[in-house]
Parts: C-alpha cells; sequence; structure tokens
C-alpha cells in the first residue's frame, strides 16, 4: 500500500449475498408460468443468477469478484462491453459471459476469440455479429433483447413482426435468450413497471408463434428481483443485490446481504483554525468559535463527490464527524474539533467503526445521486484490498 486511501472488499461478503440470493428464487419458483405458452417448453426447476459484474463490478474489481463469485457456483456472468468480457477471460473466468452493450459498431474479433455471449439488440447488430459468424464458419450463441419502454437498446416490443423474422432466418446465430430491462423497478409507484412485464409476455407469446422455442428468458434486475417474483423468469440478473446494496428506497431485509466494500483513509495532519478563517478552495466555510480540522487524503480524484462539502460524515475514533469546506482533488476537511486525534488516526469514508456505520446509501441519499455512482465511481488510484 502507497496511499492511504484504500478500499477493502470482502469477497466472502458478495458470496454470501450470492448465495443468499440463488436461496430465494430457488425456494420461490414462481408459479403459473411457462418459458413459452404455446410451445410446451417446460420451465427449468431451478432459476440461475446471471451475476452482473459491469464497471469493474460496480467499483469492486470485476476479476477478484467474478473469480469468487464462479468457485462459488455462479454459471453466468455480465458485463457492458467486450472490453469487460476479455478481462475477466484473461484473469481465468471459465463460465459463460453475456455481453449486453451494442455490438453494431464493435470489434468482433474477440467475441469470438474469448467465447463471450453478444447481445443481438438491434437490426445492425445482427447483421454484424451473422456476417462475422459466417466469415469464421461457425454458429454462435446470442441473447435477444426486447425494448419493452425504457428506449434505449432492443427491438421494440410492438415491431417484432417487422423486425425479427430476418434475424430469425440468420444461419449463423442461435437465440439462446431473450431479455428485457425495466426502466422504473426502484419505483414503487410507476405504473410502468408492471406495463413493462406485460409487454415482456406478449413479445416472448409473439416470438414463440414466430418460431423461436426452447429459450430462457430473464428481465430481473436488483430492484425487480426483490419487488415482483412474476419478473424471475428462467433466470435473475443481480448487480447492486451481490454488493450488499439495496436500491432505495426499497428493502430486503429478508435477503440479510452484507455491503462489501468499505472505503478508509487515514488523518495526514492536524491543525487549528480561528475564528472567522475559511478553510478550503473558495473559503466557504467558516465558523464564530475556533476549529480543529483533520486533513484526510482522499478526493474527487479518487471518486469522492464536491457536494459531501459541508454535508458527508466521515468515521474518527468511532464518530461521526462533518466533512467541511470543499472537497479537494485529493483531499478534504474534517471538523475533528473537542476529540483528540493525531496523524494517523484511521478514518471511515464508507463502513463502520464501533458502532457507528456509513453506508453508500446514505452517502447516495446525502447528494442527491444513486448508490450505483457511489461505488462505480471510486478513482483507478484507490487500491483495492482483498
Amino acid at each position: 500500500m502507497t496511499r492511504p486511501t484504500v478500499a477493502h472488499v470482502h469477497l466472502d461478503a458478495i458470496v454470501h449475498n450470492y448465495k443468499r440470493i440463488s436461496a430465494l428464487v430457488h425456494a420461490m419458483e414462481p408459479k403459473g408460468f411457462s418459458p413459452w405458452d404455446n410451445a410446451g417448453a417446460k420451465a427449468p426447476a431451478l432459476l440461475p443468477v446471471i451475476c452482473v459484474v459491469k464497471a469493474n463490478a460496480y467499483g469492486h474489481g470485476a476479476a477478484r469478484v467474478a473469480l469468487a463469485l464462479e468457485g462459488a457456483g455462479a454459471s453466468m456472468f455480465a458485463v457492458a462491453d467486450i472490453a469487460e468480457g476479455v478481462t475477466l477471460r484473461d484473469a481465468g473466468v471459465t463460465q459463460p459471459i453475456l455481453v449486453f452493450g451494442a455490438q453494431s459498431v464493435s470489434d468482433l474479433g474477440d467475441v469470438f476469440a474469448h467465447g463471450l455471449t453478444p447481445t443481438v439488440s438491434t437490426p445492425s447488430a445482427a447483421t454484424a455479429i451473422e456476417a462475422a459468424a459466417a466469415a469464421r464458419g461457425v454458429t454462435i450463441g446470442c441473447h435477444l433483447k426486447i425494448d419493452t419502454g425504457m428506449n434505449r437498446l432492443g427491438f421494440r416490443h410492438d415491431n417484432l413482426a417487422r423486425t425479427i423474422p430476418g434475424v430469425l432466418a440468420m444461419p449463423h446465430l442461435r437465440i439462446d435468450a431473450v431479455y428485457t430491462h425495466f426502466a422504473t423497478a426502484d419505483r414503487p409507484e410507476s405504473p410502468m413497471f408492471d406495463e413493462q412485464r406485460v409487454r415482456f409476455d406478449r413479445a416472448c407469446a409473439a416470438l414463440g408463434a414466430m418460431g423461436l422455442r426452447d429459450v430462457r428468458r430473464h428481465a430481473a434486475n436488483s430492484a425487480a428481483l426483490i419487488r415482483d417474483a412474476r419478473t424471475w423468469y428462467d433466470a435473475v440478473r443481480p448487480g447492486l443485490l451481490l454488493y450488499g446494496v439495496v436500491p432505495p428506497p426499497l428493502a430486503a431485509a429478508d435477503l440479510d446481504l452484507r455491503p462489501a466494500l468499505s472505503l478508509v483513509s487515514r488523518i495526514v495532519a492536524v491543525k487549528g483554525v480561528r475564528v472567522g478563517e475559511g478553510a478550503g478552495y473558495g473559503l466557504h466555510w467558516t465558523d464564530d468559535t475556533p476549529r480543529t480540522l483533520a486533513i484526510v487524503p482522499a478526493g474527487y480524484a479518487d471518486g469522492l463527490d464536491t457536494r459531501l462539502a459541508n454535508r458527508g460524515h466521515v468515521l474518527i475514533r468511532g464518530q461521526r464527524r462533518a466533512i467541511v469546506g470543499s472537497v479537494c482533488m485529493d483531499m478534504i476537511l474534517v471538523d475533528v474539533t473537542g476529540i483528540d486525534v493525531s496523524p494517523g488516526d484511521a478514518v471511515v469514508l464508507i463502513g463502520s467503526q464501533g458502532d457507528q456505520e456509513i453506508t453508500a446509501r446514505e452517502v447516495a441519499a446525502t447528494i442527491g445521486t444513486i448508490p450505483w455512482e457511489v461505488i462505480c465511481r471510486l478513482g483507478a488510484r484507490i487500491e483495492r484490498t482483498y
């Protein structure tokens, strides 16, 4: 370790969370859903968990996280793009890796060289993957994405009769699964969540009528997974839940999840500030009493949001202490008035100390963002220890 600001990643917590999610979906297989109502295909007895490790496993370190999950029995992973999939293969991951992202403008060579599973989400992507597979004389397994209302990637659910027959006729593409993505699963008040589920069911029936049978379906991200078992289908796709964070404002007490990341640092200097003096860029913070400040070497270059200034807290000697002044590129200032601190004392930015805890979800609420952003944006110069 060369810098005192370090992210501790608890792989045992990630494995624990994976096992808890697996136990939930295995024990509560949704009833009344067969993969294809008009095809007679039999639903699998167990629902697999597709582990989402995109964005460097939400900041936790994709290679180490995926290897730990593979060792615990995970049978499929999902990443954002081809490069992320190659990173996992280079690390030694052997299980299937689904690439979510657009393939129409990608160099597809690594898909074939590293045995990745591409998503077919547009006609141009289908054409590009078909051409690449034909040039190699192989058939490649793909997942087909249906846009049920998010209006991002995917074939429109209400235009399948026009767009899908050509894809199904491509001789070098094998569609192994069909999926969609929910836009409002973490918004209980939105009717769009249930509308997307209904649209996906209709799209699957339409695909079955076109001859696409005996393939799997998946739709449930973390929020959908804990909200509605009808969205589980044949596989679920947890991301945030794997890392012990529940999408706000939802709750998942029954899962007994464990936070997988703590962000810690140390005090490097302590100094007094006199009455009326400011501190930090812009001198936006002052006080009418003498204060004592601790300097902590973590800033926005490490992923700390500048909005934490005069809002956020850290833990020092088991106490919550306020971040004051500006969040600098490489440091923050913490008001430690009234407690005895010294250089070298431990500082917790995310995690627990004594009986106090600061979670990624709390940090997100403080600055008006989402916990995904808080953990994904942790800087590359922060060492991850496992």
